[in-house]
């Protein structure tokens, strides 16, 4: 092994003082430039305006209304427009769309978005239209807050529109989007459902356009935060492909299913009772069964329109699983129902989601009386193919789109190599992580739309890979900062995802542990150190909740509500004492104590540490749980190998305590295993998170060449059906997990070998190990600089290129067994 170390000038820095000054040189920068942002994030707050709604009907279930507002200006004025909602917002200039959100914050607080209209608005009057849903039911994408709209209109300075007392907006009840339907899912609130006439949209852009105005009444002030994370790009998506045509005919199912977010409607879990609804497309979609179906597999463009008539479909592909908002021109003679149906895959060569994906209602339906429409879904979805069928009527759609709502794809993000599969996942994992980072790292962009813990841990090393900034890392942390307490959990306890309503109670005891992990993990990246400070209470409540439930041994005994291991039996063996749970404390505590210099926290975790390694392991595997009986702490015979990763994971253990045990991991698990007659006993592993702990042990320990055929086994297939990564190594659940985008880290940092970057700092390390592989390149964004690098190998040498950002050192690990060659470094 040879090691090489360089400055990134054109000399090696001579001493430690030399480095010392560079370094607080860049903390004094460091602080300037986040003094600046602050003084910009104060300029992009609400100066006039306040919170309005509809008199009395704050609180009201799925109420949508229009705001309209007119102002005069001459072109290219500096214009710009601030939004804060409860709960969604569409605005709209000129009858042309602007932008949707808001970004999400903690309860009591609401972010404020700005867009810069300057070269947008016209000579004369300007009419900007707002729309605005308000859920107010628990869900774990949005919270459950009275409904508002805060906004203005900021012309060369000066306030020219804005909503409150004086103000020029005027409102009214938005009819069209039926109000009493189901919930979306469980997790999400409603679907759509839309009863048009042409001409429903003319009040976005005409100020003549007739409307039934509602009372507006000021709300209470609420607490405004800068949106702090990029807006999205907003771009129109087309199809690549009219996959197939088809007609179909209503058949009444043998049993219809019901799901739990159309059933369980409660005052604890709200919606509107299925006796109330006005439509119910969950049950009407299992009656449209296909009859028959002609694949076409023709190009898209924007001169092709579909025809349809009644009882007919056509599916069209957009190539890769994406996120956004559904699009299309339509024009029909005759009374239409129309229906939007989209899914992340085909099954049985068809969209069927409730086939594939029972719990989510996949489907927008239009009724639209004779006349051409422009429509576009208000809620983004996810899918790779819109399967658009005629129930009633006759139509011809035209201009079919998706306009994405994903996080900006960053151009200094890149990696390709020899391997053509494994570029193919490096760009999944892009994929996925932009659609799962637009304001929180959300699960997945589809069912849930949820900000999870642990799923956040491995998203947010990717923001800093693949955007060179942490700011959805510091949005999402300190939305748990910003509440006094959070109804509903026991004093100390998080919320398992957040923003969020928990109001049945359910939370994730040893879910909570990954956030003290990924603050840690985010003061390492260089975060915000205020608001790591910031965290300290909320962490050392956490950390005295827990010491509530700590047995005789100091382990965590008989945990409440859901504890969660990874999707696999694993979840089933959680009491009375669960040893990956332990294993997660030990490591929270270190970082707890890493984090605010707590020596007695990490006296703690060297002692659970201690434990674990006496009562889990049988002298074969480490078991998963113990019960008690009769007073008495016994340890099963119950194995599964998500437990010997979170072993390895965690240091409970390592290929030199426990060599037996690593040579069954490294050389007997993993893709190819066939759990019938390898270990039976053992229970195999799930993609979350089993897999994925799996690939850093192996890193760890360095076994990148065996690394990179199991990411292939792992991983190809999904990138192929896709082009996203799945929440599970099976189809039936989200195709597309924002964890999963971690992948991209394992490329970096085990095929290109940027094998670490130490941004405190400011220190690279490079590695060459022997890989099966000719070449690679790639790029990662260090905020406004970046990492370039690219190896090629010929026999027995490797010649290289590095671009680093100023200020870093290098250090080149030579693990490979070729000669290095030719350093060029810039």
């Amino acid at each position: 092994m040879t090691k090489l170390k360089y400055d990134s000038g054109k000399h090696i820095i001579g001493n430690i003082f030399a480095f010392a000054l560079l370094w607080m040189t860049v903390l004094s920068l460091e602080s300037c430039q986040k003094g600046q942002a602050s003084a910009n994030n104060r300029h992009q707050l609400m100066t006039q305006s306040q919170p309005v709604w509809a008199e009395g009907r704050e609180k009201e279930m799925n109420l949508t209304l229009g705001f309209r507002g007119v102002f005069t200006t001459s072109a290219l004025s500096e214009t710009h427009l601030r939004i804060a909602a409860s709960t969604v917002y569409r605005a709209y200039l000129n009858g042309e769309f602007v932008g949707s959100g808001p970004a999400r914050a903690g309860h009591g607080s609401f972010r404020v978005d700005q867009y810069d209209l300057s070269d947008r608005v016209r000579e004369g009057e300007n009419i900007v239209a707002i729309e605005v849903a308000g859920y107010n039911v628990n869900s774990y994408y949005t919270t459950d807050q009275p409904s508002f709209l805060q906004a203005e209109t900021e012309v060369n300075g000066n306030v020219v529109l804005f909503t409150g007392d004086k103000g020029h907006f005027e409102a009214f009840e938005i009819r069209e989007r039926l109000q009493k339907v189901e919930r979306y899912s469980f997790q999400r609130p409603f679907t759509e459902y839309y009863r048009l006439e042409e001409g429903y949209d003319r009040w976005r852009a005409d100020k003549n356009g007739e409307i039934d105005r509602v009372t507006l009444v000021q709300s209470p002030p609420v607490n405004l935060l800068p949106r702090g994370v990029d807006q999205p790009d907003f771009a129109r998506l087309a199809p690549v492909q009219l996959y197939s045509r088809g007609t179909f005919t209503r058949k009444i199912p043998d049993q219809y299913y019901k799901d739990r977010s159309l059933v369980n409607i409660s005052e604890q879990f709200k919606g509107y009772p299925e006796a109330e609804l006005e439509a119910v497309p969950s049950q009407r979609i299992q009656e449209l069964q296909t009859v028959t179906k002609e694949p076409l597999n023709s190009s898209y463009d924007a001169s092709t329109a579909v025809e349809l008539k009644t009882n007919e479909f056509a599916i069209l592909d957009f190539g890769t699983n994406q996120t956004g908002f559904i699009g299309a021109g339509i024009r029909c003679t005759e009374p239409t129902e129309i229906w939007l149906h989209f899914d992340e895959m085909l099954t049985e060569d068809d969209v069927l989601s409730k086939k594939r994906m029972a719990d989510v209602n996949n489907q927008v339906v239009y009724e639209l009386q004779p006349g051409t429409y422009a429509i576009e879904s208000f809620e983004p979805y996810s899918l790779k193919f819109l399967k658009i069928m005629v129930t009633k009527g006759a139509c011809k759609v035209e201009d079919i789109y998706l306009r994405e709502f994903a996080a900006p794809d960053h151009p200094d993000a890149s990696f390709s190599c020899s391997n053509e599969q494994l570029n193919r996942i490096y760009d999944a994992a892009k994929q996925t992580y932009r659609q799962n980072a637009l304001d929180i790292f959300m699960d997945c962009p589809s069912r849930e739309r949820a900000g999870w813990l642990c799923d956040s841990y491995f998203s947010a090393i990717m923001e800093k890979e693949f955007t060179g900034y942490s700011k959805v890392a510091h949005n999402f942390y300190e939305n748990y900062a910003l509440p006094e307490k959070f109804e509903f959990l026991p004093e100390g306890m998080i919320p398992m995802c957040y923003p969020a309503d928990h109001n049945d109670g359910v939370f994730i005891p040893n879910w909570s542990l990954w956030f003290i992990i990924q603050v840690d993990d985010y003061a390492r990246r260089g975060g915000d150190r205020q608001l790591v400070s910031d965290l300290k209470t909320r962490i050392t409540d956490l950390l005295g909740y827990f010491a509530k439930f700590e047995n005789e041994e100091g382990l965590l005994e008989k945990l409440e509500s859901w504890i969660f291991v990874e999707w696999s039996k694993a979840n089933s063996l959680v009491q009375d004492v669960n040893y990956p749970t332990n294993m997660l404390y030990s490591a929270a505590l270190e970082s707890a104590a890493n984090l605010y210099s707590n020596e007695e926290w990490q006296k703690k975790s060297d002692h659970i540490r201690s434990e674990i390694q006496k009562q889990s392991f049988n002298g074969t595997f480490f078991v998963d749980n113990a019960v008690r009986e009769e007073g008495v702490l016994r340890a099963t015979d119950q194995i599964t190998e998500v437990c010997q990763y979170y072993a390895f994971f965690f240091n409970i253990a390592t290929p030199d305590t426990h060599p037996e045990l690593w040579e069954k991991i490294v050389t007997e698990f993993g893709p190819h295993r066939n759990v019938a007659t390898t270990y039976p006993t053992v229970a195999i592993a799930n993609a979350f998170i089993g897999n994925y702990l799996r690939m850093d042990i192996l890193s760890r320990y360095g076994l990148q060449s065996q690394l990179i055929s199991e990411i292939q086994e792992y991983f190809f297939y999904m990138a192929e059906r896709t082009g996203t990564l799945w929440e599970n190594v099976h189809n039936q659940a989200s195709c597309n997990h924002g964890f999963a985008s971690y992948i991209g880290h394992v490329l970096y940092r085990d095929v290109l070998g940027i094998s670490h970057i130490d941004y405190l700092n400011r220190e690279i390390v490079i590695r060459f190990t022997d890989l099966d592989l000719e070449q690679c390149s790639g790029s990662i964004p260090v905020e406004g600089e970046v990492i370039r690098f690219e190896w090629k190998r010929t026999n027995n040498q490797i010649d290289y290129q590095l671009h680093t950002p100023s200020g870093y050192t290098v250090t080149i690990d030579n693990q490979s067994s070729a000669v290095i060659t030719h350093p060029q470094r810039s």
